[in-house]
């Protein structure tokens, strides 16, 4: 039986985009084209196939310990980031501000897909796999108050519960602007003790 079930729910690319030097500017630069390996997008500098550990995974970690990187690319949805940008008070927020891998319409509930489903190109086929929701963090509030002056601290409450996913690549290829791709889901049930095991976790210890 199949592990991974192919869903209706499809979505269009509309933006694509690289951080060539994460040191140099958080920005994204925007391209039509974006190849896929296994580390990553091409000339990403948030790819690679292992990454330091940072804030996120102190549970688990001590900073900066060498752990494999889900986080090859960072993904928005268009729709949640005009809803973000109407609560900012902006008419619209450039992807590229807040160092966007790729943009994607259509898809309901974007942030918030299941861990470990897949967005499958239906042109070549390249294929990624969600990690999990990606969170706010005040980052991207100087490239935005660069170009939005009084605007960037408002980014981080805006965007809460809308910040997109992280993924990796599963299957090497491409991605082009307008392509379709398709969201697979697992074929099993939310595990019926998650709420249980939140509260545990957040709990002093």
């Amino acid at each position: 039986m199949a592990a991974l079930i192919p869903t209706r729910f499809t979505g269009r690319i509309t933006w694509l985009g690289i951080v060539a030097d994460r040191d140099a500017a958080l920005e994204s630069a925007a391209r039509v084209l974006l190849t896929a390996g296994f580390a990553g997008p091409e000339g990403e500098a948030h790819g690679g196939l292992t990454r330091p550990s940072c804030s996120r995974v102190l549970g688990q970690y001590p900073r900066d310990t060498e752990i494999r990187n889900t986080r090859q690319f960072t993904l928005l949805s268009a729709e949640e980031l005009a809803e973000t940008a109407a609560e900012m008070g902006l008419e619209a927020l450039d992807p590229a501000l807040l160092g966007a891998t790729m943009v994607i319409s259509g898809i309901p509930d974007f942030s918030h897909l299941p861990p470990s489903s897949r967005l499958q190109g239906e042109t070549g086929g390249a294929t990624l796999v969600v990690d999990m929701n990606n969170r706010p963090c005040t980052l991207p509030a100087r490239p935005i108050e660069n170009r939005h002056p009084g605007h960037g601290k408002r980014f981080k409450p805006a965007a809460a519960g809308r910040r997109g996913i992280t993924a990796w690549v599963e299957r090497e290829g491409s991605f082009a602007l307008g392509e379709v791709v398709r969201l697979h889901i697992p074929d099993q049930p939310v595990w019926a003790h998650l709420e249980a095991a939140r509260a545990e976790g957040a709990a002093p210890r």
